[in-house]
C-alpha cells in the first residue's frame, strides 16, 4: 500500500482488523491520550460518520437489506469513503489536527476484495480514486481469530454474519497489506491487554506529532 499520497499537514491514523478486535476501544484511548497532550483531534469512522454516509451504512450493514451484489458493496463502500474524505477528513488534516480513523480503504479492500472474492486489485483502485489516494501515516492492525473476534457480539450486521471463512480471508489480507509495509504499519495481537496495546500504539504515533498542531 506504498506511494499513496502522504499530507504535510495533520496526522493521519487508522485503527484496522477484524469484528471484535477492539478498533473502537483503541480508537478512543489514542484520542482521549492526545487531547490531553493539547492536540486537536478528530475522531471518526467508516462507514456512517457523515450525512450521506449514514444512509449509506444502513444500506451495507442492515441484515434487512439482504444480499447484495459484491460490486454494489464495494461503490456503496467507496460513496462513503469519498464523502468521509472530502467532507471530513482532509478538511480536519488541512487544520494540522490529528484525523484518527476506525476503519478505511483496506477495510474495503480486505473484506469487499479478499472476502467477497474480488479482484482485490481492482477494489483497491475503487477506493484509492474514491478517497483521492489519501494515505494514513500509521495504520495499527488490531489482530484477532474471526471465531474470537466474532464471539463477542450478541447480534450481527450483514457483514458480521458472513461466515467465519469469509472473515478468515479478511484477516489474512490485513496482515498481507501490513507486511508488504512495515514503515506506515502497526500490527498488535488484539487479545493482548488493553493498556498494553494502548502504550504500543502511543510509542508509533509520538515520532509522527510533529505534524500536527496543538
Amino acid at each position: 500500500m506504498t506511494d499513496g499520497t502522504f499530507t504535510t499537514t495533520g496526522v493521519f491514523v487508522c485503527f484496522e482488523g477484524g469484528e471484535g478486535a477492539g478498533k473502537s476501544t483503541q480508537s478512543e484511548a489514542l484520542a482521549g491520550w492526545l487531547t490531553e497532550l493539547g492536540y486537536a483531534v478528530r475522531l471518526t469512522f467508516e462507514p456512517g460518520d457523515t450525512p450521506v454516509g449514514k444512509q449509506l451504512r444502513g444500506i451495507v450493514l442492515d441484515p434487512a437489506t439482504g444480499a447484495l451484489s459484491p460490486r454494489t458493496e464495494a461503490l456503496l463502500y467507496a460513496a462513503d469513503k469519498a464523502e468521509h474524505v472530502d467532507t471530513l477528513v482532509r478538511p480536519a488534516l488541512d487544520r494540522g489536527e490529528v484525523v484518527i480513523t476506525d476503519r478505511y480503504v483496506d477495510s474495503s479492500i480486505a473484506y469487499q476484495g479478499a472476502g467477497r472474492v474480488l479482484d482485490q486489485a481492482e477494489v483497491a483502485r475503487l477506493q484509492r480514486w474514491a478517497t483521492a489516494d489519501l494515505r494514513p501515516h500509521l495504520t495499527v492492525v488490531l489482530d484477532v481469530a474471526p471465531a474470537d473476534g466474532l464471539g463477542r457480539f450478541e447480534g450481527r450486521d450483514r457483514i458480521e454474519a458472513e461466515s467465519v471463512e469469509f472473515h478468515e480471508r479478511a484477516r489474512q489480507a490485513f496482515l498481507a497489506f501490513a507486511a508488504a509495509d512495515p514503515d506506515h504499519y502497526l500490527v498488535l495481537d488484539a487479545r493482548a491487554p488493553v493498556d498494553e496495546i494502548a502504550a504500543a500504539v502511543r510509542q508509533r504515533v509520538q515520532p509522527l506529532l510533529g505534524q500536527a498542531t496543538r
